[in-house]
């Protein structure tokens, strides 16, 4: 047996409700562009429930995208492009998916505990997420946030290299 072989990379669901606890933290958000349908509560004043990643993404963003390693990533790139708004991600931070993350970030709050996601009628899942989580700010107000939200972790700023301010000045360009 190997390190991980008990997990599978891609779960019996991709739909992962966020609990109200962390949007009551962290909010409020102007969008949410992959909103779970059904779901118990909306995290954003507006929220996408199909083709969020082909609409417009305009204001403040919560992200919980779907951790499915194939479409991660998009969501992911999307937001740091964006850079405005919070991800709650696993922390996966080996994986190529993450690369935005290492890049365009602010912060990065590993949190102290894993989180039991919602179902639709608002219970939480028996069982914690399967893998750390993690919140991460794109943005200085995303990053005031996760410092003011009294979320337990490890937050951390400071893992630019020099290359950082002008990587994001040219893949801003690019885009």
């Amino acid at each position: 047996m190997t390190l991980g072989s008990h997990q599978s990379t891609i779960g019996k669901s991709q739909t992962h409700i966020t609990p109200k606890w962390l949007i009551d933290r962290l909010g409020p958000f102007d969008l949410d562009p992959c909103a779970a349908d059904p779901r118990p509560w909306d995290c954003a004043k507006i929220n996408y429930t199909e083709d969020g990643l082909e609409k417009s993404w305009d204001g403040f963003v919560w992200l919980n995208p779907p951790f499915n390693r194939y479409e991660v990533g998009e969501w992911v790139e999307r937001l740091a492009f964006h850079g405005h708004g919070i991800a709650l991600l696993h922390a996966r931070t080996e994986a190529g998916w993450f690369e935005p993350v290492w890049e365009f970030a602010a912060s990065i709050l590993f949190m102290a505990d894993r989180i039991k996601f919602c179902r639709p009628d608002g219970i939480e899942q028996p069982a914690n997420s399967g893998a750390p989580p993690c919140l991460i700010a794109f943005g200085t107000k995303a990053a005031t946030r996760l410092h003011d939200s009294g979320i337990r972790g490890a937050l951390v700023t400071q893992w630019h290299w020099d290359w950082h301010a002008a990587a994001i000045a040219k893949r801003r360009r690019a885009a």
